[in-house]
């Protein structure tokens, strides 16, 4: 029979809100933004008052760590499930301000309607009508009076019987007397298990991860300074995203604009750049796995806590000293230079705009790279040429799609034995061999997906190549993506469903090529032998119906570089299923060609 890991016990809703307010129960302070809307707190209220259950509240302390003296920390209960709830409750009850998803500070007021016994989210109307009491908190405050609110409710709304308000008022108080339970999490449960718990019970609302467990776990610790770390995660992801955020933390948060952490991202002000913006997962993944060389995530978590993984036991000193290191980490990956550097490297392979990113993993551990290497003292120019072919090679091979984690994992302490430039350049050679450019790029290009990560790179390649667009004398492809482009439908798209041609069949990668608009409103649904045909002419004097090439010569380099067959201009026109076969070897070698020159 398996061992129960937990224990159950009810506590009054009143006693829940001390143990917080007190620190004896920490919520992290921004742990999660609040994500429910006014209403569900109304709701939570009104559940509380029908005397409906609302759930249990997970807590788990610390595992017994060792202090430097020996002596076992008496840590604080890490709320893993109930933030929500708590912070509903410390919201509408105590008239806390909570932290929304938008980072704004805000309060929520619920109403209260003694005479029909309904709570309401307030609203102006409601603030002027007598018959609601505006906010329920000022029942809750520690001063308040019940006999003078039903008095000067009463004066108010003189129909009203005393006595009954003053007995739905009373009951109103008492919810806080309700009982809520509380499961305690075994304190000697090992991080693997209570991170599988907290990633479970989780499941069923937002989607939560390892990374917001060692979130909670950060936020949690203000003896190294968790908390303070945690918002400089959070803050910088923000300012990434949107850089005037920067005066709203120097304005609502001083003790965190006075930190070390500010001005390493005071840069982010004037920054309106979107290749890499990151989320607190990857900012955590880049610099646990750049710092640790380890790439799960579960083990930060347990090293935070203390976790020494060769006794099984939890030290003091293990935690102090891995705060200290994911710190520096945090701050290298924060860093402007670095940051900078990175996002070069990305654009010197081609992948200039966001759009051309396909994996975020891919781009984290393209960081990790970097970070090492830099680490490391490799020479700035072998670094970004190592790390601009590993991105690309990654990206072809999908490398950080099905587990990352594991992947992370094994190609850092892969590199930490072998070294950073020897692994690089054997990785590479084994996943991309000559069949692998010639075999199977052509077969896994057989698809209709546009953010496929081949397409994605065929661009890329085109970008970096210098390549003009279809049809284009002067426009590159990258004036092109920078700017405005129509992906052209080389057998048109109308042409083809008039053969009965299903969606995935008409829109393969292989049936695109970046071309002006305009180039592709005049071609439109024309058959390709039509309007092939009239390039030919316009390259021998006839009418200039399509771009700006009139020379036959150029107009075969323009198909050369879009990698279409250049008998298409002889009247050669393949079926459609040869044309693809043909095109997508030629994207295949152009993807080569691209590769090799890095």
């Amino acid at each position: 029979m398996a061992t129960q890991r937990y224990s159950v016990t009810p506590h009054p809703i009143e006693t829940l809100l001390t143990w917080v307010k007190s620190g004896e129960i920490a919520v992290p302070e921004i742990q999660r933004p609040f994500v429910w809307d006014a209403t569900k707190v109304r709701n939570l209220l009104d559940s509380l008052y029908q005397g409906y259950p609302v759930g249990y509240l997970i807590t788990w302390r610390n595992p017994t760590v060792k202090l430097k003296d020996g002596t076992p920390s008496a840590g604080k209960r890490i709320l893993i499930d109930g933030q929500q709830r708590v912070t509903a409750l410390m919201a509408a009850l105590l008239g806390r301000e909570v932290l929304t998803k938008e980072y704004e500070t805000v309060r929520i007021r619920i109403a209260f309607h003694p005479q029909e016994e309904k709570f309401e989210v307030a609203n102006p109307a409601i603030q002027k009508n007598a018959a609601w009491l505006p906010d329920v908190a000022d029942l809750f405050a520690p001063d308040a009076k019940l006999l003078q609110i039903t008095k000067a409710y009463a004066a108010a709304n003189p129909s009203v019987d005393e006595d009954a308000l003053f007995g739905v008022l009373e009951k109103l108080r008492k919810i806080i007397n309700n009982h809520v339970g509380l499961i305690e999490l075994a304190d000697d449960l090992d991080i693997e298990t209570v991170t599988e718990i907290f990633i479970r019970v989780n499941s069923a609302g937002a989607e939560l991860s390892q990374a917001d467990f060692a979130m909670s776990k950060i936020a949690a610790n203000e003896t190294y300074g968790g908390n303070m770390l945690r918002k400089a995660i959070d803050y910088f992801c923000h300012l990434a995203v949107a850089p005037d955020f920067l005066g709203r933390i120097e304005k609502g948060d001083k003790a965190f604009a006075a930190s070390e952490f500010f001005p390493q991202m005071r840069w982010l002000k004037d920054v309106n750049d979107d290749i890499y913006d990151p989320t607190y997962t990857d900012m955590l993944r880049v610099a646990f796995t750049s710092e640790f060389r380890r790439g799960k995530l579960q083990d930060l978590v347990a090293l935070l806590s203390g976790r020494n993984f060769e006794t099984k036991q939890y030290e003091d000193a293990i935690a102090e000293k891995s705060f200290a290191r994911l710190k520096q980490g945090i701050l290298r990956f924060m860093n402007k230079t670095h940051f900078d550097r990175i996002t070069m490297i990305l654009r010197s392979a081609g992948f200039v705009t966001s759009d051309l990113i396909g994996g975020q993993n891919a781009v984290n551990f393209a960081y990790i790279l970097y970070l090492r290497g830099r680490a490391e003292s490799l020479p700035a120019a072998d670094l970004e040429r190592l790390v601009r072919r590993w991105y690309a090679m990654s990206i072809l091979r999908g490398r950080y799609t099905g587990s990352p984690e594991t992947a992370f994992d094994f190609d850092i302490r892969q590199i930490e034995a072998q070294g950073l430039a020897a692994y690089i350049e054997a990785v590479i050679e084994a996943e991309l061999p000559e069949s692998f450019w010639t075999g199977m790029l052509p077969q896994l290009m057989d698809t209709s997906s546009s953010n496929s990560p081949y397409f994605l790179a065929y661009k890329a390649a085109q970008v970096k190549l210098g390549d003009k667009g279809f049809l284009s004398r002067d426009i590159t492809v990258l004036d092109l993506l920078m700017n405005r482009s129509d992906v052209h439908h080389v057998y048109p798209r109308n042409h083809l469903k008039t053969q009965g041609l299903p969606r995935g069949r008409y829109n393969q990668i292989a049936n695109f090529v970046l071309a002006q608009s305009e180039i592709n409103i005049v071609i439109g649904d024309k058959a390709p032998q039509i309007y092939f045909q009239e390039l030919a002419e316009q390259c021998n004097g006839g009418p200039k119906k399509y771009g700006g090439i009139t020379d036959l010569a150029e107009m075969r380099a323009n198909l050369r570089i879009n990698c279409l067959p250049e008998s298409l201009l002889d009247g050669v026109i393949p079926a459609y299923d040869d044309f693809l076969d043909q095109r997508r070897r030629l994207m295949a070698q152009k993807i080569k060609t691209y590769f090799e020159g890095m």
